[in-house]
């Protein structure tokens, strides 16, 4: 990414006056993002301001620092590095070992990052409205359940990680458990042991969360996806600043200024550079949210971008008195183009952090420390060495990256200092420039050919032709992304608008199953082959004495996952179709946009609030002679793809179940025959749904 797409030079005069731009341009308030002017000149003034701004302000809401100044909430001021973990990531959940795997992101936290403080433990979206279950389910039906997921965060805290839980208050059509969120949440906090709410697509939540959470335990704190107003800083300890597009000169994040103690992370979860929040969070002693693994699809970070923030976390950490406190002066002058700094003072320590906007190595003085003194020593914190000062201040700076100098007496350095400067050294030498973006394509699983290919077609089977041919396919712009899973789904879109593609597929001489697999099919399979799963949770919940319930024989076996419906195919010498074979003996020849025609027509599908049987609905039969292919329950394909991170198949068809009152939701109801469903599949407990199942293939 070129300098200028990353900090837009943007001239002081075409911002009106310099009370505009602290004031946010006309805003009654600072924006979340104070913007510096360009000309140092006017530092000190701008400077000035923002002291005048801070004191006024805290004398307007008549701040209350208590929060703050209570130890239980302390460790929010340090929490610099935030890990937001997707829980289906192959790296937490094996499950071909069908365990959890802290200690793989532990080590990964430590060895590519620098160590986490925090992790969020990412739940629901984007799966969520597959089926009924609420937000909180996904917790409880996480491998070995909530038990299981206490055992996991007293793992992370035993390594002095904190831990989140996620609230997503968009949540409120699926089961309804009758009592309100805050309780629900704080319910889930005393059950896991975790640490603290974060709040999606909130900024701030009000007293009544903090007085239900302070009666759980002390510490815990709310972090919200936005920028909290100065008003509810007291009761909401950290926030996001989130894709906070900065100019040349570095801006000032209007939180962390007001409280010192605010824990602000950087983050800006699509880009595949992250200087912009880099040098924010350098500049501004805030923190960085680390995010590779984005709603089921891998974004992950360049060497360059890891390299950075292993040496800036270590100094970070170390040195959280001076980023906490009071001597910040933001924007002090400095004797090379490019480079701008911030700096720290507190207990005899002068610390100065440095950020390179050039494209090139900066290498020279400085800064000028001025008062030099005989007795003071400097030194470069991230190349992990003494420097002289003569009277100004000298050091390299890679492209883009940080730079740190601190200086005191000698008798400020405590006794490990020498061995802190050899790890920072140790990590300089290994700094790697290599900004290249590490793509990474999930494979799709190679489809077996059933045995011994019929040359009859079975009963109840429909016959599809050898048949090439470009096919339409659809997907709605969801932030799962698509088959790459390298976000080539434009996001800036329109949540859950359609996006459209063009595939060349061939289908070949092939039978598929007239009606999906039944309830009564499945019950005869298990009778005849004894086949029980390995991980039995959820497996057909909804039988009752391990049989299918009194009526729904004939409707679609559900609670099912991939491996229960590959078993049963394979007991029938068939197996699941692919996701263009599905589609094709739907649409038929002419592509038709529902198996029944180019519109939802009354009668032709399942519009009740719960599964009919396979063969309810005979006008809505496909072209090519299949039934039940739209709106009674979504179909498993063998369209199975997986990369080092996530695994998912490909559902069709949609269901009876839909609940509309959210953007974020999945889709549900009667889908488009083009629809393909990204499902990212975890265990087998997450993975049986009440609206999936399925229907069977065979080679001809």
């Amino acid at each position: 990414m070129s300098l200028l797409g990353t900090f837009p030079f943007v001239h002081v005069e075409s911002l009106n006056k310099l009370d505009e731009i602290v004031t946010g341009a006309g805003n009654e308030d600072f924006p979340k993002l104070i913007h510096a002017p360009e000309d140092p000149a006017e530092w000190p003034g701008f400077r000035k301001k923002l002291i005048e701004w801070r004191k006024e302000k805290k004398k307007q809401i008549n701040y209350n620092e208590a929060s703050y100044n209570d130890p239980s909430f302390t460790w929010a001021a340090t929490n610099y590095a935030c890990c937001f973990l997707m829980m289906y990531d192959l790296d937490f959940y094996d499950p071909l070992q069908r365990k959890y795997s802290v200690d793989k992101i532990i080590e990964k936290g430590k060895r590519e990052f620098g160590g986490y403080d925090s992790v969020v433990l990412w739940h629901a979206y984007p799966r969520i409205v597959i089926d009924e279950r609420n937000q909180y389910d996904f917790y409880r039906d996480m491998p070995g359940g909530l038990p299981g997921v206490r055992k996991v965060v007293d793992d992370f805290h035993v390594a002095n990680i904190k831990i989140f839980v996620n609230y997503n208050p968009w949540d409120t059509s699926t089961r309804r458990e009758g009592r309100n969120d805050v309780d629900l949440l704080a319910e889930m906090i005393g059950a896991i042991n975790a640490d603290g709410i974060f709040l999606d697509t909130m900024k701030e939540v009000d007293n009544v969360y903090r007085r239900k959470l302070n009666a759980v335990k002390p510490g815990i704190v709310l972090e919200g996806e936005s920028a909290a107003d100065i008003e509810n800083i007291p009761a909401n300890h950290l926030s996001w600043a989130q894709w906070f597009s900065d100019r040349y000169v570095p801006g000032i994040l209007r939180n962390k200024w007001f409280e010192r103690r605010h824990m602000q992370h950087q983050i800006a979860r699509w880009d595949r550079d992250h200087t912009t929040e880099l040098h924010q969070a350098w500049m501004n002693g805030s923190g960085m949210m680390i995010w590779e693994n984005v709603f089921g699809q891998w974004l992950g970070w360049s060497e360059r971008d890891k390299s950075i923030i292993r040496s800036m976390l270590p100094l970070q950490r170390r040195y959280h008195h001076l980023f906490n406190g009071e001597g910040w002066i933001p924007l002090v002058d400095t004797l090379q183009d490019g480079v701008f700094a911030s700096l720290w003072e507190g207990n005899g320590l002068k610390l100065w952090t440095l950020v390179n906007r050039n494209e090139f190595e900066v290498t020279g003085y400085l800064l000028n420390p001025g008062n030099n003194s005989t007795e003071e020593i400097c030194y470069d914190l991230v190349q992990g060495k003494e420097i002289k000062s003569n009277p100004l201040l000298s050091g390299t700076i890679p492209a883009r990256s940080i730079g740190c100098i601190v200086r005191g007496k000698k008798t400020l350095f405590s006794d490990d200092f020498d061995q802190f400067l050899m790890s920072q050294n140790d990590l300089y030498k290994k700094y790697n420039g290599n900004d290249a973006f590490p793509l990474l394509i999930p494979t799709l699983k190679k489809i077996k050919q059933t045995p011994g290919k019929k040359s009859a077609l079975p009963p109840d089977m429909v016959e599809l032709k050898p048949y090439t041919f470009n096919q339409h396919v659809e997907m709605l712009v969801r932030e799962a992304g698509d088959y790459k899973s390298a976000m080539d789904i434009d996001v800036s879109h329109q949540l859950n608008a359609p996006y459209f593609m063009l595939r060349t597929v061939h289908i070949p001489h092939m039978a598929i199953d007239k009606y999906p697999i039944t309830n009564q099919q499945y019950a005869d399979f298990i009778k005849v082959t004894g086949y029980s799963p390995k991980e039995k949770y959820l497996f057909l919940r909804h039988w009752k004495n391990g049989k299918p319930p009194a009526g729904k024989e004939n409707h679609p076996v559900v609670y099912v996952d991939l491996d229960d419906a590959r078993a049963f195919a394979g007991w029938m010498d068939k197996r699941l179709p692919t996701e263009a074979e599905w589609q094709f003996a739907a649409q038929g020849y002419d592509q038709y946009r529902y198996p029944f025609g180019n519109e939802l027509k009354e009668g032709t599908y399942n519009n009740t609030n719960d599964t009919t049987a396979v063969n309810t609905y005979p006008s809505g039969v496909s072209p090519l002679g299949c039934y039940d292919m739209c709106g009674n329950a979504w179909e498993l394909t063998e369209s199975e793809y997986a990369d080092k991170h996530n695994r998912f198949c490909i559902l069709k068809g949609g269901s009876y179940y839909h609940a509309k009152d959210s953007m974020w939701y999945t889709s549900g109801g009667p889908v488009p025959s083009a629809l393909a469903t990204k499902f990212l599949m975890m265990y087998p407990g997450l993975d049986r749904c009440s609206t999936i199942g399925f229907r069977c293939a065979m080679d001809l």
